[in-house]
């Protein structure tokens, strides 16, 4: 999706997620915000925020979050730390 309202849009509208995995500096909401609003409606659904070293700044602790630059195996093995969804 190209901002985070679109993607909002579409999971309120039933799109079925597994997981979400989000860039954290986008347009109209940062990654944080995209991850709370949605663990307010899906509490279970698993966010993974990517960023770049610079801006971790506004991300909760408790967020899971994967630097950049990283490779597929550094993402496929953040993915699989993430909590399956229920």
């Amino acid at each position: 999706f190209d901002s985070a309202s679109a993607a909002l849009a579409q999971l309120n509208g039933g799109l079925e997620a597994d997981l979400i995995v989000t860039d954290h500096l986008m347009p109209d909401l940062t990654g944080a915000e995209l991850a709370r609003r949605i663990r307010e409606a899906r509490p279970n659904l698993p966010v993974l925020i990517v960023s770049g070293y610079a801006e971790t700044d506004g991300i909760a602790a408790d967020l899971p979050r994967l630097a950049k630059p990283f490779r597929q195996t550094d993402l496929a093995r953040s993915i699989a730390k993430l909590p399956e969804p229920v």
